[in-house]
């Protein structure tokens, strides 16, 4: 007996990798649908997009990295399918230089291509601009004057749907997906400035943080992580990437527990062998 825990306790840690690698694999092979618990603050959030006026205009911002994408991109997806199952008119941007237009610009004709939804019809990707804090502050005075032209170089005056879009007073909503503090200026400066409601979605470190701008009442609701975004999914009962990816963190949680447990007997038990040996 002993000398199976000394085994254990030397396990050749290739065998770690495959069964970590296998319980990545196989959740995308067999979903396993391990119950996701619906937070309050991701209720409020949902509740607060089903509450806008079908046809209005929202803002979906992509302030996030390619390298956070595995925890903020489903929250970006399940939020412009939401958006577009109302109807609403998207209007994407972003502050990130690096990656984030692109990421718009997927994003939004993808979901778009599942609603049937029109690029200037119905969506528009004003890609990047340089400075936030005066892009921000810009864009309450005039949206056209920050961006003259969309992210390909169209002039706004000849997108259909900005016809009627000056500033914040025609924003309904803005939904902020962030991996940085952006979004306190979203905060600061869009909400506390121009009164106009918004959501936060964001990296699970991030999330404890904004936990008390959703007490204040300056956000209507928050997503953390890729848990945040599998409970939106299950809101809007479209179960895609992020509720797949819960199965593999949960799958993955699990085996890592059972490791350390499986080692940590095998320690006590071997050295209590040892002794009295």
């Amino acid at each position: 007996m002993m000398g199976f825990w000394d085994r254990m306790e030397k396990i050749d840690r290739r065998w770690i990798y495959l069964l970590v690698g296998l319980a990545v694999i196989v959740p995308f092979l067999i979903p396993m649908k391990f119950p996701v618990s619906v937070s309050p603050e991701a209720r409020s959030f949902y509740d607060a997009v089903e509450a806008l006026p079908d046809s209005c205009t929202v803002m979906l911002v992509f302030d996030y990295y390619p390298s956070t994408m595995a925890e903020t991109e489903p929250m970006a997806i399940v939020g412009a399918r939401h958006l577009f199952s109302k109807d609403c008119k998207i209007i994407t941007l972003t502050n990130i230089p690096y990656g984030a237009p692109s990421m718009a610009e997927s994003v939004t004709r993808m979901v778009a291509a599942e609603y049937g939804k029109e690029y200037g019809t119905d969506y528009v990707n004003l890609g990047y601009k340089y400075g936030y804090t005066a892009v921000l502050k810009g864009m309450g005075m005039s949206i056209e004057d920050i961006f003259p032209t969309d992210n390909s170089g169209t002039p706004l005056s000849e997108i259909p749907m900005m016809d009627s879009i000056v500033n914040y007073e025609q924003i309904s909503f803005v939904f902020e997906v962030a991996d940085n503090a952006t979004a306190d200026y979203w905060i600061s400066i869009v909400n506390a400035g121009y009164g106009v409601p918004m959501g936060v979605g964001c990296t699970a470190v991030m999330a404890p943080k904004y936990y008390a701008f959703v007490g204040a009442g300056q956000i209507v609701g928050l997503l953390g992580g890729m848990k945040g975004a599998a409970e939106y999914e299950i809101l809007i009962e479209q179960e895609g990437t992020a509720f797949r990816g819960m199965d593999i963190q949960s799958l993955v949680h699990f085996l890592i527990i059972a490791f350390v447990v499986i080692g940590n007997i095998g320690y006590f038990a071997g050295r209590r062998h040892r002794r009295k040996v």
